[in-house]
C-alpha cells in the first residue's frame, strides 16, 4: 500500500516516491487507496513514474461513478500503465453512501452485480446492452488496447459469489487469517466455479512491520488503524475473527515471524499480499519493503 492507507498524507509525491521505492525493492504491486485522493489518477501519475511494477486501485467506490465513468478512466490509465493496472472497486459503506453522498444504498449486492456486468466487457472491450433495475444502457468500450483486470472488495458471502461470478478476485482488509481461510476464500471460490471462471485472486490487506519491537508495533497499529474497528463491515470480520481491532492482525516481528505468516496466508488461499506498512521510527517502513522484496515467491 503506497498510498494514504497505513496513514500516509494525501499529497502525490510522496505517494510517487513510496511507489518507485517499491518498484526498486522488488515488490509485484503498488495499492492505492482512494480517500481523499482519487485512486486513478494517482495510477496515472504513478504509471507515468515507474517501469514493470503493477499499480492497483483499493478500492475506487462504484455508487460516485456511473460504470461508463469508470471505464472510461480505467482504460485511460490503462494506457499510461501499459497493462499493469488492476481496478480495485467496492461499495464503500452504508453510512458513507447515505449520510456523506447522499445516495441510495439499497440493494447493494444486486447494484454491484449490474455494475460489474456493465463494466467487465467494457474492460475487456466489448460493447455492453444491459437493463436492470440498477442501469439501462447501451454502450461501446472505451479506447486502449489492454485489457483491464478487475478487483471486488467483498465480504459478506453474496458480494463474494457476486465476485467469484463476475470479477476477477477480491481485495479485503481488517479480514484475519482464519476469516480467510474458511469464509473469503470457499465463498469467492463457489461463484467463480459456478460461472466457470478461472481461479480468482485474493489480495488480502494487513499492517506489516519488519520490527525487534513487537508489543510496541501492535500499540501503534490499534492507534493507527483504530477507526475500522467501527466500520460495522469490518468489525463483522474482526469478530470472526476473535479480534479486538485491526492490531490484533497485524504482522509484526523479525523476519522469521514474518516469514512464517506469509506462508500461512498463502496457504489460507491468499494470492497477494497487501502490506500496510507503518512505522515505529524511521527505516522501519523501508526495512520491512526490501524484507518483503526479498522474501517474496
Amino acid at each position: 500500500m503506497v498510498g494514504e492507507g497505513s496513514g500516509a498524507a494525501p499529497e502525490l509525491n510522496g505517494l510517487i516516491e513510496r511507489g518507485k521505492a517499491a518498484e526498486a525493492a522488488g515488490l509485484d504491486s503498488a495499492w492505492i487507496a482512494n480517500i481523499a485522493l482519487d485512486a486513478m489518477t494517482a495510477s496515472t501519475a504513478l504509471g507515468a513514474a515507474t517501469d514493470h511494477i503493477e499499480i492497483g486501485t483499493a478500492v475506487v467506490p462504484t455508487f460516485t461513478r456511473h460504470p461508463m465513468a469508470m471505464a472510461q478512466q480505467a482504460a485511460s490509465t490503462q494506457l499510461v500503465c501499459e497493462g499493469r493496472f488492476t481496478l480495485g472497486v467496492g461499495l464503500a459503506h452504508q453510512f458513507m453512501v447515505e449520510n456523506a453522498w447522499g445516495l441510495s444504498y439499497q440493494k447493494p449486492a444486486r447494484h454491484m452485480r449490474a455494475y460489474l456486468e456493465i463494466i467487465k466487457p467494457l474492460l475487456d472491450g466489448k460493447p455492453i446492452q444491459h437493463e436492470s433495475d440498477q442501469y439501462k444502457v447501451n454502450l461501446q468500450p472505451p479506447p486502449g488496447g489492454n485489457k483491464t483486470s478487475v478487483l471486488v472488495a467483498a465480504l459478506g458471502p453474496v458480494m463474494l459469489r457476486v465476485a467469484g461470478e463476475l470479477a476477477d478476485g477480491t481485495i479485503t482488509w481488517a479480514t484475519g487469517r482464519k476469516t480467510l481461510e474458511d469464509h473469503i476464500v470457499p465463498g469467492l471460490i463457489k461463484g467463480s466455479e459456478k460461472a466457470g471462471r478461472p481461479t480468482p485472486r485474493v489480495v488480502a490487506g494487513f499492517p506489516v512491520m519488519l520490527t525487534d519491537k513487537p508489543d510496541q508495533a501492535r500499540a501503534l497499529a490499534a492507534e493507527t488503524f483504530a477507526v475500522y474497528a467501527q466500520i460495522p463491515s469490518y468489525r463483522a470480520m474482526l469478530d470472526r475473527e476473535g479480534a479486538r481491532g485491526v492490531e490484533d492482525l497485524a504482522i509484526v516481528g523479525d523476519e522469521n515471524m514474518l516469514r512464517s505468516e506469509i506462508q500461512r496466508l498463502e496457504s489460507a488461499g491468499v494470492t497477494d499480499l497487501c502490506a500496510f506498512p507503518f512505522e515505529i521510527e524511521a527505516g522501519d517502513k523501508q526495512r520491512t519493503m526490501e524484507f518483503l522484496g526479498e522474501c517474496r515467491t
